[in-house]
């Protein structure tokens, strides 16, 4: 088993969202550790979120399980039930195909880091609770729809051309 040297993972910050939806998640940056180990059955990152950081926009997917325990700081998961303090130690679950839209969200002072362990799938489709969003992913790459599969309009995704 070969041991990660974690210095040498740079964390990136990076994201598919369309448009302006990439802003909400720019607080976020992970470090890809399942890839520098050369796993392809399921991803596991540390996520690093800044002061009011968010993980993503509140998802669920059809065919991959989630798993996220916090490392640092704290953080709010908020789903479909409410909100949640989550801090260090304390672990969620996601199995694919609940459709209970989630995400965490730094609301401190202080950076926060938590662990994510996902399934890897050929294909996957996750949507979005708070807006008309859809993503689909395959050999093609994600592919961002409204739930329905018709097109995203450039005031759904906040592109003025600007």
């Amino acid at each position: 088993m070969p041991k990660l040297d974690l210095s040498k993972i740079p964390f990136q910050s990076r994201t598919s969202y369309p448009g302006k939806l990439a802003d909400a998640v720019s607080g976020r940056s992970g470090q890809a550790l399942g890839d520098a180990g050369g796993l392809t059955q399921f991803g596991v990152n540390i996520v690093r979120l800044e002061p009011g950081g968010l993980s993503s926009l509140r998802h669920y997917h059809m065919e991959q399980d989630e798993f996220a325990i916090i490392l640092s700081g704290r953080c709010v998961l908020i789903d479909d039930n409410g909100e949640h303090e989550m801090l260090p130690g304390d672990c969620a679950t996601w199995p694919a195909g609940e459709a209970n839209g989630h995400h965490l969200v730094n609301k401190t002072d202080a950076p926060a880091s938590f662990l994510v362990v996902g399934t890897r799938t050929p294909t996957e489709t996750a949507f979005y609770s708070d807006l008309d969003m859809m993503v689909k992913d395959d050999e093609n790459g994600f592919s961002f729809t409204r739930k329905d599969g018709s097109p995203l309009t450039p005031d759904q995704i906040g592109d003025d051309n600007d």
